[in-house]
C-alpha cells in the first residue's frame, strides 16, 4: 500500500488512520512546490491532482473519507467501523460524509471570516458545533468508548483548527480534541 503524502496536506488524516490500524504502508512524498501532484502519472491516481491518494495493488482511492472507509474495511481487526448491516452503520457513514460536506467547509468559512451562504450547500459553523456536540453526547468519542474512523474524520477537522491557534469555545468539543491529541497515533501536521 502506498500513501501519497505531504505533511502539510489532508494526507495527514489518512496517515493517522493507517497508523491507528497498524497498517504496513509506504509513504510516497509529494512536493507541492515541484507540482508533483499535477503530473500525468499522479493524475492517473487522483484526477483532481490533490492529496490524499492511496494505492493498494490495483485499487486507487482518493478523498480522505473514502480512504478512511477503505482502510477501516481492509483492517476489520482494528475495529474502527461498525460492520455493514449493524445498527450503528448508518450513523457512522453519515458522520464520515458530514466531516467533509458540512464540517470542513463551515470551519473554513469561520477561519477565513467569510459569511456562510446557504445556497453553497453547507450550514454555518455554530450549527456544525451543535451537531457535533449532540453526536458526541457524553463521549469520550462519537460512539461512546469506541474510537472509530468517524473520530479520525470529525476530530481531524478540529485538530486542524487547533493547529491554526483556535479552539471552538465549546468545552465538550475542546475536551474531545484533547483526548484525540493524546492518542499515540494522532495525526501530526506540518512535520
Amino acid at each position: 500500500m502506498k500513501l501519497y503524502y505531504n505533511p502539510k496536506s489532508r494526507a495527514a488524516i489518512s496517515k493517522w488512520m493507517l497508523d491507528e490500524c497498524g497498517a504496513k504502508y509506504e509513504i510516497v512524498p509529494i512536493n507541492f512546490e515541484k507540482r508533483e501532484h499535477k503530473t500525468p502519472e499522479f493524475l492517473k491516481i487522483n484526477p483532481a491532482g490533490k492529496l490524499p491518494a492511496l494505492v493498494d495493488g490495483d485499487a486507487r482511492v482518493f478523498e480522505g473519507a473514502a480512504i478512511c472507509m477503505y482502510i477501516a474495511e481492509k483492517y476489520p481487526e482494528a475495529n474502527l467501523a461498525p460492520k455493514p448491516g449493524s445498527p450503528e452503520r448508518g450513523r457512522y457513514l453519515s458522520l464520515m460524509v458530514y466531516s467533509t460536506s458540512q464540517l470542513e467547509p463551515a470551519m473554513g468559512d469561520k477561519l477565513m471570516k467569510v459569511e456562510t451562504q446557504p445556497q453553497r450547500g453547507w450550514t454555518d459553523f455554530e450549527t456544525v458545533l451543535n451537531v457535533v456536540e449532540g453526536e458526541l453526547g457524553k463521549g469520550p468519542y462519537l460512539f461512546g468508548d469506541w474510537f472509530t474512523a468517524a473520530d479520525v474524520m470529525i476530530g481531524s477537522m478540529f485538530i486542524w483548527m487547533r493547529m491554526w491557534g483556535t479552539k471552538t469555545g465549546r468545552p465538550t468539543i475542546d475536551a474531545y480534541v484533547d483526548r484525540l491529541l493524546a492518542r499515540p497515533h494522532c495525526m501530526k501536521v506540518g512535520g
